[in-house]
C-alpha cells in the first residue's frame, strides 16, 4: 500500500492505495495564507487520516519546482509561505516511511501511465489546464522530469506576444472579462460569442498540440485539469489546428482527455 499526497492552494487531497484502487481518502482546506508550519502539519495530518499498517511510501505533488534528489520543494504556487521546504526529511522523520516529492503535473501524468488512458502507450505528455498550464513527459515508460522536476513545462514557452499559458489557461478567459465556467454556460445556451471564444482557446490549444509535437513526437498527449473537462466547447477547434501539422506523422497522435480528477494522486503514490 503506498500514500499519494495532492497539495494545492486551495485543497489538500491524501489518498490510500492499494493495487490500481483508492480504498481510503480524505481532504482538508489548504491553509494557504498561513505560515510554512501551518501548511506543514496540515499535509502531515491528512497523511495522519489515511495512514494504515503496511503502507511502504508516501508521494507527494506540489506545483513548483522541485529538487527531487533531496526533496525540497521552492516557491509553491500560491503558498506565499512556501519559499524553500525541506518536505521529504520533514515528512520521513514524522513517519518513519520513505518520500517522494514531485512537481503535480508530473504526478498526473505518471498517474495516467500507470492507472490511466496512457497505460498502452511508452511515450506520453500530460498537459494540465487550470490557472496555468503544467505538463509532465513519460519516455519509454518512465517519468523524465529534468533536474528540478520542470522537464516539458511548455506552458512557459514563447507564444505570439506571451507564452502559451497566456492563451490556453484562466489568463486566456480573464483578459476577456470571463471564466471557464461563466463562458461554457454560455456556449451551453448557443450564445454565438462564448462559442467564437471557445473556438479561439481551441485554436491556440491546437498550437500548443504542435509544439509538443515538434518538441517530443509523442504517441499520445493526455489533457487533464478544470478547464480539459469542458473540452467539448473547444475540441474539434483544437483538432483541426493540429491538422495544420507539416508532418503527416503528428497528425495521427492521439490526444485523450483525462476522466479521473483522481489521477495526480494515483501519480503521487507512484512516485
Amino acid at each position: 500500500m503506498r500514500i499519494g499526497v495532492d497539495l494545492g492552494g486551495t485543497n489538500i487531497r491524501a489518498a490510500l492505495v492499494e493495487g490500481q484502487k483508492i480504498i481510503k481518502r480524505a481532504k482538508a482546506t489548504c491553509p494557504a495564507k498561513g505560515s510554512c508550519e501551518e501548511v506543514i502539519e496540515a499535509v502531515a495530518e491528512l497523511i495522519s487520516q489515511v495512514l494504515t499498517e503496511g503502507v511502504e511510501s508516501i508521494g507527494v505533488g506540489v506545483p513548483s519546482v522541485v529538487d527531487t534528489r533531496r526533496g525540497i520543494v521552492y516557491n509553491v504556487a500560491n503558498i506565499p509561505s512556501w519559499v524553500e521546504v525541506h518536505l521529504k526529511d520533514i515528512l520521513e522523520e514524522r513517519f518513519n516511511i520513505p518520500v517522494r516529492i514531485n512537481n503535480d503535473s508530473n504526478c498526473f501524468t505518471l498517474g495516467e501511465s500507470r492507472f490511466g488512458k496512457g497505460q498502452e502507450f511508452s511515450d506520453i505528455v500530460g498537459v494540465t489546464l487550470g490557472t496555468g498550464v503544467g505538463a509532465g513527459v513519460i519516455i519509454n515508460g518512465k517519468l523524465y522530469e529534468g533536474r528540478n522536476a520542470g522537464a516539458g513545462e511548455v506552458g512557459c514557452l514563447n507564444y505570439l506576444d506571451k507564452d502559451y499559458e497566456s492563451y490556453c489557461s484562466t489568463p486566456f478567459f480573464a483578459a476577456h472579462n470571463t471564466t471557464g465556467a461563466e463562458l461554457s454556460a454560455k456556449a451551453e445556451a448557443s450564445d454565438a460569442e462564448a462559442i467564437a471564444l471557445w473556438n479561439e482557446f481551441g485554436g491556440h490549444l491546437g498550437e500548443l498540440v504542435k509544439a509538443i509535437l515538434f518538441a517530443y513526437d509523442p504517441e499520445a498527449i493526455i489533457f487533464g485539469g478544470g478547464i480539459a473537462a469542458g473540452h467539448r466547447h473547444f475540441e474539434a477547434a483544437m483538432r483541426g489546428r493540429i491538422q495544420t501539422f507539416p508532418y503527416e506523422t503528428g497528425k495521427d497522435v492521439k490526444v485523450l482527455f483525462s476522466e479521473d480528477s483522481d489521477m495526480g494522486l494515483y501519480g503521487a503514490s507512484a512516485l
